[in-house]
């Protein structure tokens, strides 16, 4: 697929997704094999000491690991997430998070990816989340949209 086909299919998708509205997050850059996704600071994902929620954080990271996975996805096929493991490395706290997915091994059945999250702030960015994530490939003829 061109770039531009690459791009609208993520941004169609992540239209889809009603839990990137309730959490106010959107979509920032779409390239082949990495996305990037956006949360401004809101108090209405926080946890009790005033700091986005783990499960905000989570969300972010998994889904641009998700669409990472599919920028490299033929238009036949899509991703699951079949399993992650997050690192939380600090409170996260600041103006907006930022998720960055990127793929590390575009496989037959599955795509390995890497996702790190950045608290920025005044100019400033802070690394306070990693996630890897294993991906299936699924065909979309088995009834699941992108």
């Amino acid at each position: 697929m061109q770039p531009h086909e690459i791009d609208a299919r993520v941004r169609d998708s992540f239209a889809k997704q009603s839990i990137m509205a309730t959490l106010g997050a959107e979509i920032l850059a779409v390239r082949p094999g990495e996305v990037e996704i956006v949360l401004p600071f809101s108090d209405k994902v926080l946890q009790q000491h005033g700091f986005v929620h783990a499960g905000a954080v989570a969300t972010i990271a998994d889904s641009a690991c998700g669409y990472a996975g599919l920028t490299v996805m033929p238009r036949d096929a899509a991703v699951l997430t079949t399993e992650f493991k997050i690192n939380l490395l600090s409170p996260a706290k600041g103006d907006r998070l930022r998720a960055v997915g990127r793929v590390i091994r575009n496989g037959k059945s599955l795509v390995i990816t890497l996702g790190e999250v950045f608290a920025e702030s005044g100019g400033t960015s802070k690394q306070v989340a990693m996630i890897t994530a294993s991906l299936m490939v699924v065909s979309t003829g088995t009834g699941l949209k992108d």
